[in-house]
């Protein structure tokens, strides 16, 4: 069965949100068009505590997007968003939800951060969300969202890693960095994913 992966769609990514992604709002009509298509679409939901080890407002003295350590791992330093229970962690009021099945949230762990809707960013604790698609009998999985070239891009990584047949949708997605997306892609096609345009998805 296949599945389509929305991917972090939450206010604090659009343009007017905390860390907005360039053009994010452009991908909403794309996910609710292809969202029809698929027999199983979930979500994934950033959902940090407010004291966030990834937040910069949480180390005096760091600056937004500087680098540092958090659980071993480097860490950039993000403006503080998708804090629990706040308008910028919620969902886009454009984004047909009704045809979402089940939400995974992760970056819950004040002590690590989690790109991948599968894993924190050390792999120390699954989302349960491969665990899931693979009970729904799930073997090929679409992924869209925000951003592309982090949280979207990792979680491509991580389903390719769990044996998942994964296509990236490139039109419905953004970059931050378009570098980094370059990079990304890069990454992507080099661990046996695929990248594709949202027409190329049949009924």
């Amino acid at each position: 069965m296949d599945a389509l992966l929305l991917v972090d769609v939450q206010n604090d990514f659009l343009p007017g949100g905390a860390l907005a992604v360039p053009e994010g709002d452009k991908i909403i009509p794309v996910l609710n068009r292809i969202s029809k298509k698929f027999p199983l679409v979930v979500a994934t939901q950033d959902w940090h505590p407010q004291d966030h080890g990834s937040f910069a407002s949480n180390h005096p003295g760091k600056n937004e997007f500087e680098q540092t350590q958090l659980g071993g791992l480097d860490q950039i330093l993000w403006p503080d968003h998708c804090v629990q229970g706040q308008k910028g962690a919620d969902f886009s009021s454009e984004l047909e939800m009704h045809l979402v099945e089940a939400i995974f949230r992760k970056g819950t762990d004040t002590g690590i951060d989690s790109y991948s809707g599968f894993f924190d960013n050390g792999k120390k604790k699954s989302t349960g969300l491969g665990d899931y698609l693979k009970g729904r009998g799930v073997t090929r999985v679409f992924i869209g969202g925000l951003a592309a070239d982090f949280c979207v891009g990792f979680t491509t990584l991580d389903s390719l890693g769990l044996g998942f047949d994964t296509n990236l949708i490139e039109d419905a997605t953004r970059p931050i960095d378009k570098k980094g997306w370059e990079n990304m892609k890069k990454t992507v096609l080099k661990n046996g994913g695929k990248i594709i345009l949202s027409e190329e998805i049949s009924e």
